[in-house]
């Protein structure tokens, strides 16, 4: 079997390959991948037990070294990249996620709910006929709610849309003319988010922005750049993945009327039905990491500063991790999926306040729409590293 993992047309055309990573699972777990157009070659991991192994071991799995981005860059950008907590190793890492954290805290994302919950009844109560599933329900969703915890305007949702587009979306001509797009769309988020500090500094709300530029009971405070680049990863991780995994769940939903009819029925399968989502879209693909040590994986033998890369589309359907894996089951109970990542450092800081969206957007849309029927074909984003979709027209 040819085997392409990183090829962005397959993606832009029928999504992940799944069929080259069930082989590769079954026959090659850690394969040397080639490189393409002069990058270096890369092991590809696809077991869940493996992408598991080297999240929680950053120490031998590093983030900064090389980035945790697929893409190779020169080392002056490289340098600017690791102030972003997604680019750091701990201890470093680990001071800026518990900085972070107080803004992410169970209670902090459980008093959204009823919030959450009003902005899908205003979302839905402007949709009429058929629309666009993606730019009129999925992407909104995650903008109001970013607009909410930075307690941005709300008016300022098109800009942060645009800008992730853009950033995302550098090797999709529907989204940006040239890949530097997405670097002049990541300087407008930094000047932006200069900004929201700058007010709050001025007037503290009780709003994320205000939270995260206090200092914390040990007096640490993010600085001007850490904080303008988590606003930056925010507007990037807090958008797309729920974004995408919400148009793929409606996508998946309609490949399966079946659990479509399950969950206008018993609209608390919404529940159950978000993790299900997360595992069969894996709205983020894969993540690089350099290995700092000679080591062994899946029998075969790694070298020191070696490109390593996790397929979580892979790992989602790994059968030994999952019964029937490649059933999608609304009711899937248990569900060990790592669509937030395999735990370890890097661990999706959001995903109680992405499930909580899923749950909330599916249990609405069950119930307020349930004869919801897919109107033309679905269009993909050309990325191998978000498997997402820009266009589901639906008729409610």
């Amino acid at each position: 079997m040819r085997i392409d993992l990183v090829d962005q047309d397959h993606y832009a055309t029928l999504g992940p390959p799944h069929e080259q990573l069930a082989w590769l699972r079954a026959h090659s777990p850690v394969y040397r991948h080639q490189g393409t157009q002069g990058d270096p070659d890369f092991w590809a991991v696809t077991k869940h037990q493996d992408v598991v192994h080297i999240s929680r071991h950053s120490e031998l799995f590093s983030s900064s070294r090389k980035l945790a981005l697929f893409n190779e860059m020169p080392e002056e950008q490289r340098e600017l990249q690791r102030l972003m907590m997604l680019n750091q190793d701990p201890p470093e890492h680990t001071r800026r996620r518990s900085l972070v954290n107080r803004g992410f805290t169970p209670r902090t994302i459980s008093a959204l709910e009823q919030h959450i919950r009003d902005i899908c009844d205003d979302l839905l109560d402007n949709c009429s006929g058929e629309v666009d599933f993606v730019t009129e329900i999925a992407a909104p969703l995650p903008l109001y709610v970013i607009c909410e915890l930075l307690g941005a305007p709300v008016e300022d949702r098109e800009k942060v849309f645009t800008w992730s587009n853009k950033m995302i979306g550098a090797q999709d001509p529907d989204y940006a003319d040239n890949p530097e797009e997405g670097g002049a769309a990541a300087a407008e988020v930094y000047a932006y988010a200069n900004q929201l500090a700058a007010q709050r500094r001025a007037n503290p709300r009780d709003d994320i922005v205000s939270k995260l530029i206090q200092p914390d009971e040990k007096g640490e405070t993010l600085d001007e750049s850490e904080f303008d680049l988590f606003v930056l990863l925010l507007v990037v991780a807090g958008n797309e993945t729920t974004r995408n995994a919400a148009s793929g769940g409606m996508l998946a939903l309609f490949d399966h009327p079946e659990q479509w009819k399950r969950l206008v029925d018993d609209p608390s399968l919404a529940q159950t039905a978000a993790d299900e989502i997360v595992r069969w879209v894996s709205p983020v693909n894969l993540f690089r990491r350099t290995a700092t040590a000679d080591l062994e994986l899946g029998g075969q033998q790694i070298r020191e500063n070696d490109k390593v890369v996790v397929f979580y589309s892979s790992a989602n359907r790994d059968p030994d991790v999952f019964a029937n894996p490649e059933v999608f089951d609304i009711a899937r109970d248990p569900n060990p999926h790592i669509g937030f990542g395999g735990g370890g450092a890097h661990f999706c800081l959001g995903n109680h306040l992405a499930k909580l969206e899923l749950r909330i957007l599916f249990e609405q849309l069950a119930r307020r729409y349930p004869t919801l029927t897919q109107t033309g074909a679905a269009r993909r984003l050309r990325s191998n590293f978000i498997n997402g979709i820009k266009e589901l027209p639906v008729q409610l």
